[in-house]
């Protein structure tokens, strides 16, 4: 574990429950955990009580990222062994994570009861902080599609990638096609600001014609080498680079959020 990393048990909040804030992409590779870390980071850093929950129920690791060693994950709250409150984070960072279930699949087909029963969970543990992010699974998996749609606001991530952009339009045609909330793109690891502009005016176009909506640009994040770096080091970025031009961007989409 990290020095930037030292874990300890919370108390549940007794508040009015926070914005759901998910992030989401068609395919893996593209940042989306990353993001999720990044975001919680910057908000947190904007004066906001944030929870970030690894909502990849299939693959969690956003523990890993942050070298993090919780004593209890989302499982041993699934299978009824933790009370969810009873497995949050202090990151020393600012934020809360609650974290899911590393290297194990076994979440990824709950049934809808024991899904329905996290997400209650969720809502009563979210209550006092300001934004809640959820790191969803990568693809349109029935559960993402259910944690996409309780959100208030889901963050779709892409690359200049042709798969990545099929599959981040996939994405928003379902998340439209559940009754979702508010959906908008963020493109990440775009080579300049104008590069991800053409990367986000190509998704953009056949939103517009088989969707008949155009999801708004939220964010453009440029591609930067010291991203790598910080997951290396499991340390995040605005901590370890705090100057870095995807810092900034990562700021600048918090900002707009706040």
């Amino acid at each position: 574990m990290t020095d930037a990393a030292q874990p300890t048990l919370l108390r549940p909040r007794t508040a009015r429950a926070g914005r759901l804030i998910a992030v989401a992409s068609g395919k893996g590779g593209v940042g989306k955990t990353w993001l999720a870390v990044t975001l919680s980071h910057a908000l947190a850093r904007a004066g906001r009580r944030v929870l970030l929950f690894d909502a990849d129920l299939g693959l969690a690791n956003v523990d890993i990222q942050l070298g993090l060693v919780p004593e209890g994950d989302l499982g041993a709250v699934v299978a009824g062994r933790l009370p969810l409150e009873r497995v949050l984070l202090r990151h020393d960072a600012g934020f809360d994570v609650l974290p899911g279930c590393s290297g194990s699949g076994a979440l990824a087909a709950l049934d809808a009861p024991a899904l329905e029963a996290v997400l209650r969970a969720l809502r009563e543990v979210a209550r006092g902080y300001s934004d809640v992010v959820l790191d969803l699974g990568a693809g349109v998996e029935p559960t993402v599609r259910r944690l996409a749609a309780v959100a208030d606001l889901l963050l779709v991530v892409a690359t200049a990638e042709p798969t990545s952009l099929t599959d981040a339009y996939a994405v928003l045609k379902l998340h439209a096609a559940d009754g979702g909330g508010a959906a908008r793109v963020v493109v990440n690891q775009a080579s300049s600001r104008a590069a991800g502009e053409r990367t986000y005016a190509t998704l953009a176009r056949a939103c517009a014609a088989f969707l008949g909506r155009t999801p708004p640009c939220a964010a453009i994040i440029r591609r930067d080498e010291r991203v790598s770096d910080a997951i290396r080091h499991q340390t995040p970025l605005l901590t370890r680079h705090p100057a870095a031009p995807a810092a900034a961007d990562v700021e600048a989409l918090a900002g707009a959020l706040t």
